[in-house]
């Protein structure tokens, strides 16, 4: 039979998504589950976000503003930047996926770190495009040496995913500035900064103060985070003019619905609450991560709202050890991560996790 699909999807892993802990709890019998498994914030929508978004409820049979203006200029306002610099989309990964439309031809590579999140080679394969996947360094981080040596005349895009997703390991100013200074002015460096609000250590930058002034360099953020809007998926870009029009035309209209416009607009509203919890999230981190690195020394530091567990041949058994006590964890063939939730869901965690790698 004639294939009507293409091939070379075979073999692309599909992105898996957190399990649901209401269907776990069902399966075991409990009356919670805790999900652990998707970098979520556990405080629910900040203040005045509900509202906002029962407000626009009533405009639902409306399509939403195509051109995102009042959300693009809160943005724009924020970082200080010109509003036609900002692009939004259906999160920061539809936002990448339009940066490999915009920049590659079928067969252009883009280059990564590996393992980082699971979402680029798919996005990647399906613009036609070539991963170029470089391993991470001992420590579990970018090497942005052999990066910048797996440059090649088809490189359109680099992507550094800081702090990186899954391992929470970052990439310092110094190394950062010396990496962006070496790749071709014609290539594009997108600096996916998902877990920015998360970042206490002073050496880690923020890549739009740093090097907003480049032309190749986009950075990338999300409100599914620290914001907390998830279910919703509403995430922005800042590039340069040419670069934000030309995403601005690629991407699928109206994708910003406009229960996220109103959303995002008001949690934007609720900064200073948004750091707050925050900050609780990062009392949390210090506490689940020495607790893990007892147990596991190869545990590295992070800086996002999750721990990288390097346990490779055991994660799959590990993950089944935890659903199987009502705690949902993201395996992988390196490692497991583990979000932060309540200091009460930690607690619970830590427990079970002793008793399997202790």
């Amino acid at each position: 039979m004639t294939s009507l699909t293409r091939a070379d999807l075979d073999a692309l892993p599909a992105y898996v998504p957190g399990r649901s802990p209401a269907d776990l709890a069902r399966e075991l019998g409990l009356s919670e589950a805790i999900k652990l498994a998707s970098n979520e914030v556990p405080y629910g929508p900040l203040p005045g976000v509900v509202e906002a978004i029962g407000e626009a409820a009533g405009q639902t049979h409306r399509y939403p503003d195509m051109g995102v203006a009042a959300l693009r200029e809160a943005i724009a306002e924020r970082v200080g930047v010109s509003a036609e610099r900002v692009a939004t989309g259906c999160g920061s990964v539809a936002l990448f996926e339009h940066l490999v439309k915009v920049s590659c031809l079928p067969g252009d590579e883009v280059l990564y770190s590996w393992r980082s999140f699971e979402a680029y080679p798919i996005v990647v394969t399906g613009a036609g495009a070539t991963s170029v996947q470089v391993p991470n360094t001992a420590g579990h981080g970018h090497d942005l040496e052999a990066m910048a040596a797996a440059v090649t005349p088809r490189t359109r895009l680099i992507v550094v995913c800081n702090p990186n997703n899954p391992t929470g390991t970052t990439v310092k100013r110094d190394e950062l500035t010396r990496f962006l200074d070496a790749v071709p002015r014609d290539v594009l460096v997108v600096l996916d900064e998902a877990y920015l609000e998360f970042v206490t250590d002073p050496d880690v930058c923020d890549g739009l103060v740093e090097y907003g002034d480049r032309d190749n360099v986009v950075v990338l953020r999300t409100f599914s985070k620290a914001w907390g809007l998830a279910g919703l998926r509403a995430g922005y870009l800042v590039a340069s003019p040419q670069v934000a029009e030309a995403v601005r035309k690629v991407v699928t209209p109206f994708s910003t619905n406009a229960l996220a416009q109103a959303a995002a607009l008001a949690a934007l509203k609720a900064d200073d609450e948004m750091r707050r919890r925050a900050e609780l999230v990062v009392r949390e981190r210090d506490r689940v991560v020495h607790a893990m690195r007892e147990l596991v020394p190869s545990v590295p530091d992070s800086q996002a709202n999750f721990v990288w567990l390097p346990i490779e041949d055991r994660s799959m058994p590990f993950a089944k050890h935890c659903e199987s006590h009502g705690v949902i964890v993201r395996p992988f063939p390196q490692g497991v991560r583990v979000s932060f939730g309540t200091p009460e869901q930690n607690d619970r965690f830590i427990e079970v996790a002793k008793a399997f790698l202790a």
